[in-house]
């Protein structure tokens, strides 16, 4: 089974599109860290902390052992994404789920393997797990989630819709 470590924002943007499953149907269980979680959960009313809640079948919430890393991170990263990098070391991650291109940097240096939430969308569109790409990333765009046109278009790209 992966190992596979996800930070907030994939999380919220695949609920606000009603395609958090797809972690499920790709990874088989996904691990976040607790910071996640509680950003997660900060909004009990929020529409993803009641997904989340209902999956925590298959998404599994871990806290991380080094503690005093935190501290070396938290002038760059947010409290998520600075549990998703130690837990994702601690763990030796498999695939580490994280959209902020800060973050990506750190993970990618700390020997990561990184990608996002329209990479997970990519490879759900290749394995058959969705019909078309194209619908949602308008819903994202929607949604209030910012995709650059060019990004909008090597995406397509990739999952065979150009």
């Amino acid at each position: 089974m992966h190992r596979v470590v996800a930070n907030t924002t994939p999380f919220i943007a695949l609920c606000h599109v009603n395609q958090l499953e797809i972690l499920k149907k790709l990874y088989g269980q996904v691990i976040i860290p607790t910071a996640v979680y509680k950003e997660i959960s900060a909004k009990s009313d929020s529409i993803c902390k009641k997904m989340v809640d209902e999956a925590l079948d298959w998404i599994q919430v871990e806290t991380i052992q080094d503690q005093l890393a935190k501290a070396m991170y938290k002038t760059q990263l947010h409290d998520g994404e600075v549990e998703v990098m130690i837990l994702s070391k601690e763990m030796g991650a498999d695939v580490v789920i994280i959209d902020d291109a800060n973050a990506k940097k750190y993970a990618k240096y700390l020997g990561l393997p990184v990608t996002g939430t329209l990479g997970v969308l990519i490879k759900a569109k290749q394995k058959g797990l969705i019909k078309e790409l194209k619908p949602i990333l308008f819903q994202l765009k929607e949604k209030g989630i910012y995709i650059s046109q060019n990004l909008v278009e090597l995406c397509l790209k990739q999952a065979g819709e150009s």
